[in-house]
């Protein structure tokens, strides 16, 4: 790779901006080579799910479709491309596309004429797709496909990156749980729903409190580390069948603090200080226990001064609380967790808007308690 490209790749690897920043100072800088791209975004597929989730993007023009997931099974041309690692090329579409989803009805309003997808891979195999927008047909020939090869590695090399830096952090406090033997209710099946829930929130909410796809992304993987400063918490206390006196609550209370200064310290020992979404990743940790009115702890912070990504998290605790079987309790109907949100929103505990983007998809979570039972 030429001295320039690689400077390019090391100006996108290490930076403190976000990945959608760094996708629109490469999408200037290839403008020179191949000016007809007009529009450059990432899909991340879910392995889990199945689904295929828009993630960053970068448009000179037009609306991006944002927040936007659906399974890829639902479409043939891009399961080819993910089972036979091969692109694709779409010469004509306004000619060739069927506004048949979403997706193709977007793509068709925004004026697009010709498209180049190009598959993303990691060591674990098949990441996401990586898509080339022009507003002129046929705008990618043969060699424009070859130097757009360079920029698509340059791009995956970067994704991959970035989620597996995030992955060595995610693995790194699942180690720590571990290692501690953490034994109370924070079971594998009780943090994939909590992820599956805060990601719901996330989506609907995210046009009213400006979140990207980035952001949507990464409040789901983080979500699970809520509860990480439990593992400094004595078993005499954390696995007490009955009520806590007020000692012990104190002592219960302190794995908030715990917890972000674990996160410190992991992100200072994989030098990720300077990654946007660190702060998101410690506002989880560190604000999951605030209440809007200023009633939470450990800071009592109230209004906007608690970070949406942790008023996101905090329903999704409470609701999978509810919903849960516990020792002392049978798990309560969807209905039932619904009624005692609004209430607790009524009262002033739970942002409203995070409340309803959670209850507005009943049958999603209903899908999810299922699928991830304890």
């Amino acid at each position: 790779m030429p001295d320039s490209r690689s400077a390019l790749f090391s100006q996108l690897l290490y930076t403190d901006s976000s990945l959608s920043q760094r996708l629109g100072r490469l999408h200037e800088s290839m403008l020179d080579k191949v000016p007809a791209i007009e529009r450059i975004a990432c899909a991340l597929h879910d392995s889990e799910t199945g689904e295929l989730k828009t993630f960053i993007n970068s448009n000179r023009s037009g609306e991006p479709i944002t927040a936007y997931h659906f399974k890829i099974a639902d479409s043939p041309s891009l399961s080819r491309i993910m089972n036979s690692g091969e692109p694709r090329v779409i010469d004509e579409i306004q000619q060739t596309v069927t506004a048949n989803a979403e997706h193709s009805r977007w793509l068709l309003s925004q004026g697009y004429q010709s498209s180049y997808t190009v598959p993303m891979f990691d060591s674990a195999g098949f990441m996401g797709l990586i898509f080339f927008d022009s507003l002129q047909a046929h705008a990618f020939t043969q060699t424009v496909q070859r130097d757009l090869m360079v920029y698509s590695t340059l791009i995956n090399l970067t994704v991959s990156s970035a989620i597996s830096a995030i992955n060595s952090i995610i693995a790194s406090a699942h180690v720590a749980r571990d290692f501690a033997n953490l034994r109370d209710f924070e079971t594998g099946a009780h943090l994939e729903r909590m992820a599956r829930f805060s990601e719901i929130i996330a989506r609907n909410v995210a046009t009213r409190f400006g979140l990207s796809d980035e952001s949507i992304h990464h409040i789901r993987l983080f979500a699970p580390l809520h509860d990480i400063g439990k593992i400094g918490i004595p078993d005499s206390i954390l696995l007490k069948p009955g009520a806590l006196d007020q000692h012990e609550r104190d002592i219960m209370k302190s794995h908030v603090t715990l917890g972000a200064g674990m996160i410190d310290t992991i992100v200072a020992d994989f030098a990720l200080a300077s990654m946007p979404d660190s702060k998101l990743m410690r506002n989880i940790v560190a604000c999951h226990h605030e209440f809007m009115d200023g009633s939470g702890y450990p800071a009592g912070l109230s209004g906007d001064a608690v970070p949406v990504e942790a008023r996101i998290v905090t329903v999704s605790d409470i609701f999978d609380a509810l919903t849960s079987k516990r020792p002392y309790k049978a798990p309560w109907s969807i209905a039932e967790a619904a009624a005692e949100l609004r209430k607790m929103s009524a009262a002033g505990k739970l942002d409203s808007v995070c409340v309803e983007a959670l209850l507005q998809e009943p049958e999603k979570l209903s899908l999810i308690i299922e699928k991830y039972q304890d």
